[in-house]
């Protein structure tokens, strides 16, 4: 972090749970130069010693405004999922502000292994690293892991019935917990250093569900059978328990890609970048037992 003092941060999705930590680390650390861009600037009144600007990924003329003046951009990769085709136009957008506004590097949370995924919207995440490729700035991709927070829904049903349907077979995942993730970011956007280069971002451990049922028994005292299901059964059970049609594609996929093992991933990159090592997911179900009991 030589330089980030003086030089002028921007972190877009600054309203929302990743975004809005990482402009709070950044400003903890005495940033002087901390832009917040958000498409809701209402969200973020009272955040001190930061400068708040509109950022809307479909109005590219805002994104001019927000980006005017930066040296380094975040951009936290949009939520909407659920109309194919939307992120990635929102994501090109943001890059093209970022190169018209003269910005030095880029930065973007992706995720792990786009190019060989079974989830939906890997596709959106692989068109993004192209763009930024593409646009000739100096880049920081951030492949994202699943969140640890996502475990919280997962073993909502698995501890209150006691079993686990899974088609995720004996594949293993790095679960990482969104304040590491926004750790290694904030490190990440603060570094003068490390130009064009892909940091994975993942947790202490990979795991497989067996030894996520284990570890989520053991913290909560409940116990919890693994049922090994196929990729048809499981789907009819997602549609019975009545997801949303475009989430069940996911969850699916997301068994699938850590059966294929495009979610076995270790890496050192977040204690690299911020000099402290990520939890484990014992140590974030630990943390996080009232929500598991709740």
């Amino acid at each position: 972090m030589t330089d980030f003092l003086h030089a002028k941060l921007v972190v877009t999705g600054a309203s929302g749970h990743l975004g809005r930590r990482v402009v709070e680390l950044l400003a903890g650390k005495g940033a002087n130069h901390l832009i917040a861009a958000t498409r809701t600037p209402d969200k973020l009144a009272g955040l001190s010693g930061v400068q708040v600007r509109r950022a809307d990924f479909s109005d590219p003329a805002s994104l001019d405004a927000a980006f005017a003046g930066a040296d380094r951009v975040l951009v936290i990769s949009t939520d909407r999922i659920d109309v194919p085709g939307l992120r990635i136009q929102q994501h090109r957008a943001a890059v093209e502000a970022a190169r018209r506004a003269g910005v030095k590097r880029i930065l973007y949370t992706s995720m792990l292994n786009p190019d060989r995924s079974f989830i939906p919207f890997a596709p959106d995440h692989l068109e993004t690293e192209r763009a930024i490729e593409q646009s000739g700035l100096e880049f920081t991709i951030l492949r994202v892991s699943w969140y640890a927070e996502g475990l919280l829904g997962s073993l909502a049903g698995p501890l209150a019935t006691g079993k686990w349907h899974s088609a995720a077979g004996n594949g293993r995942i790095s679960y990482v917990a969104r304040e590491d993730v926004a750790r290694a970011a904030a490190a990440a956007l603060a570094s003068s250093g490390g130009a064009n280069e892909r940091l994975d971002i993942t947790g202490a451990e990979r795991l497989t569900i067996p030894e996520i049922a284990k570890i989520a028994s053991e913290v909560t005292g409940k116990s919890i059978e693994v049922i090994p299901t196929s990729d048809e059964a499981l789907e009819k059970q997602l549609a019975a328990a009545g997801l949303p049609p475009f989430v069940i594609p996911i969850v699916l996929g997301t068994d699938r890609n850590i059966r294929a093992g495009y979610f076995d991933v270790a890496s050192d990159a977040v204690q690299r970048v911020t000099g402290k090592p990520p939890q484990s997911v014992r140590e974030f179900l630990t943390a996080n037992r009232a929500a598991l009991r709740a």
